[in-house]
């Protein structure tokens, strides 16, 4: 299924049970609980953990942003767009951008 089609799933998954109006404070509470399944499952090489985890924070991201009122697709394309032209090198295996290397 395509990103966009499960992007309005999980929406509507979420309006089903009015996550778009719970506490956002929680819900990054929420994303910080899955980040840490995520880095977990990392060091303990379960791939299809990372996999779960990583979909995990997308849904928790999701629904975070239908709370303070915006879209998923409006903060990657904010972020896009920060990145787009951005130069940098990889640094001790970590993507540094170019302003943080001087």
């Amino acid at each position: 299924m395509d990103l966009n089609k499960l992007t309005e799933k999980i929406e509507q998954w979420a309006m089903a049970r009015d996550l778009q109006m719970a506490d956002h404070f929680k819900q990054t509470l929420k994303l910080g609980e899955e980040y840490g399944e995520l880095s977990d499952a990392i060091l303990k090489n379960r791939h299809n953990d990372v996999k779960d985890a990583i979909g995990d924070m997308f849904v928790v991201l999701t629904i975070l942003s239908m709370q303070i009122n915006t879209s998923i697709e409006d903060c990657v394309n904010v972020a896009y767009e920060e990145i787009k032209y951005r130069k940098g090198q990889i640094k001790n295996g970590v993507y540094v951008k170019e302003s943080d290397l001087k």
